[in-house]
C-alpha cells in the first residue's frame, strides 16, 4: 500500500491541544509537562519505553482521566473550545475482560453507540467492517470464544466503523499475523479516504512499517520529545531523540 494514500491531508489546524499535562498517582509523578498539538490529519507515531507513561497520555487525551496539571482541549474547525469529538479507540487487548457477555457483532457496533457517530444505515456499517476484517463467520460468537487476534481484529473494527475524526490505536499490533497487519494498513488508508483530515495517534513498539506511514514521531518517556529523523525511524532510546 502506498504511504501517500495515509499522509495525503495534513494541516497546521490542531484538532486536540495538550498543554503543559502532568499526571500523578498517589503522588508518583508519570507524566511531566508534556505539551502537543494534534493537527487535522496528523498521523503521529509514538513510542517509548515500558512504564514511561504512554497508555495514560492516551486516556488523558480520551478524557477518561482528568491531568494533575495542564489541560487536554479539543478544537473545532473554526479554532474554538469543543466539548467533545468523534473518536475512535482501540484499547490494549489486556485491558478488555474477554469473559463480559457480548458478541462480536455488538462490540463492533458500539462503535456507532456515540452522540456524534453517524446514524446512517448502522446495519450496512457493521456488515461491512465484520466482512473487511474477516469475521463476519464470527458475528455471533461471544468474544470469549475468540482467539487473541481475532478479538483484537473486533475492536479494532469497533474502534474504524464510524469513520471517526480521531483515531486512537494502542498497541494495535498486538496477536495480529502479517495478513491482518498489512490488513490493517489499508483500512487506515481507507479511513483517511472517506475523511481526509481524520487524525492518528498510535503507539506501538514495531515501528518498522508504521515509522513510514507517520508524519510525525514522539517519544514519551514520563516526558515527552519530538523525533527529528529524515528517515522516520523510530527508537525510544535514541540519543537526544535524534532518531
Amino acid at each position: 500500500m502506498s504511504h501517500s494514500i495515509i499522509q495525503q491531508t495534513i494541516d497546521s489546524t490542531p484538532v486536540i491541544r495538550i498543554s503543559s499535562v502532568g499526571m500523578a498517582f498517589d503522588r508518583k509523578e508519570v507524566l511531566s509537562d508534556i505539551t502537543l498539538d494534534v493537527n487535522r490529519g496528523d498521523f503521529i507515531a509514538i513510542t517509548g519505553p515500558n512504564g514511561g507513561g504512554k497508555t495514560t497520555l492516551l486516556r488523558l487525551i480520551l478524557k477518561l482521566l482528568k491531568p494533575t496539571s495542564g489541560s487536554v482541549e479539543y478544537i473545532d474547525g473554526n479554532g474554538d473550545l469543543f466539548p467533545r469529538l468523534s473518536i475512535g479507540y482501540l484499547p490494549q487487548k489486556s485491558s478488555v475482560d474477554s469473559r463480559f457477555p457480548i458478541t462480536v457483532e455488538e462490540v463492533v457496533r458500539l462503535g456507532l453507540m456515540g452522540p456524534e457517530a453517524p446514524k446512517d444505515d448502522i446495519d450496512g456499517r457493521v456488515a461491512s467492517m465484520l466482512s473487511e476484517l474477516e469475521l463476519e463467520w464470527k458475528a455471533s460468537s461471544p468474544i470469549g470464544l475468540l482467539s487473541g487476534g481475532q478479538l483484537q481484529r473486533a475492536l479494532l473494527g469497533r474502534a474504524l466503523v464510524a469513520d471517526p475524526e480521531v483515531v486512537v490505536l494502542d498497541e494495535p499490533l498486538s496477536y495480529l499475523d502479517k495478513h491482518f497487519e498489512r490488513k490493517l494498513y489499508q483500512m487506515l488508508g481507507l479511513v483517511r479516504e472517506r475523511r481526509p483530515q481524520t487524525s492518528i495517534l498510535l503507539v506501538s513498539h514495531e515501528m518498522s512499517e508504521i515509522a513510514g506511514m507517520a508524519n510525525r514521531h514522539v517519544v514519551v518517556d514520563h516526558t515527552l520529545h519530538v523525533c527529528h529523523s529524515a528517515t522516520h525511524m523510530v527508537h525510544y532510546d535514541c540519543e537526544d531523540c535524534m532518531c
